[in-house]
C-alpha cells in the first residue's frame, strides 16, 4: 500500500467529506482515507496496481472538485 496526499479545492463541509469518502472507497484497492477540510487535502492509502492515483483523482474530479497539482 502507498500513502498519497491529494490537494482538493472546493471541499468545505461534512457533505463534501462524505461524497469524497464514498467515491474513493468505492474503488477497489483503496484503504484508509482521511480528509482535512482546513488544509484541503485527501490522504489515501492505495494499492497502485488496483487503484492507481489517476483513477482516484478522476473519482474526485467527477464530483466537481478541482485538484491542485
Amino acid at each position: 500500500m502507498e500513502k498519497t496526499i491529494i490537494r482538493v479545492n472546493g471541499m468545505s463541509c461534512e457533505h463534501c467529506v462524505k461524497a469524497v469518502t464514498k467515491a474513493v472507497n468505492a474503488l477497489s484497492g483503496t484503504g484508509e482515507l482521511s480528509i482535512d477540510l482546513k488544509a484541503g487535502t485527501v490522504t489515501v492509502e492505495h494499492d497502485p496496481a488496483l487503484a492507481p492515483l489517476g483513477r482516484i483523482r478522476s473519482a474526485i474530479e467527477e464530483l466537481g472538485y478541482d485538484l491542485a497539482e
